[in-house]
């Protein structure tokens, strides 16, 4: 009787230990699924890197999250649509006290930008209300 040799495959290199992969998306699914319990080097590993994430990631990522300046208004500020997917802001004019071009715009931003956040100014007017008052009536875009 001939004796046949069997031959095993192996998918490592010569000198190289092989990683079982089998056990590798075990220990990655345990960590997507939590299962680890409280204590284990595995639960403290999952702590610390949840902790770094929310501790380091503001350093890195600029989540635009910054708290508005709000001023107090003596008067209200109307708010209506413009019909093109914008707002437009009505200001009493006694709130503005610039004359420049540029003062004025800088004191309207300083009063729409806590009720629209962060925006600029596209365009401005001064006109009338409903009931006869100066305001400036304030186009924004984000």
């Amino acid at each position: 009787m001939e004796q046949v040799e069997q031959a095993e495959a192996s998918t490592t290199t010569a000198g190289v230990p092989g990683i079982p992969v089998a056990s590798l998306w075990r220990t990655v699914g345990n960590y997507i699924f939590w299962n680890y319990k409280r204590g284990s080097i595995h639960y403290d590993i999952m702590v610390t890197l949840i902790l770094l994430f929310i501790f380091v990631t503001p350093f890195f990522v600029n989540f635009k999250d910054k708290p508005v300046e709000h001023t107090s208004h003596l008067r209200v500020v109307l708010v209506t649509p413009d019909g093109l997917n914008g707002f437009l802001y009505q200001v009493p004019a006694d709130e503005v006290s610039g004359t420049s071009d540029a003062a004025i715009r800088e004191e309207l931003l300083r009063i729409v930008e806590p009720i629209a956040g962060e925006a600029s100014i596209s365009k401005y007017e001064r006109a009338r209300d409903a009931s006869g008052q100066p305001v400036y009536k304030v186009w924004v875009k984000k």
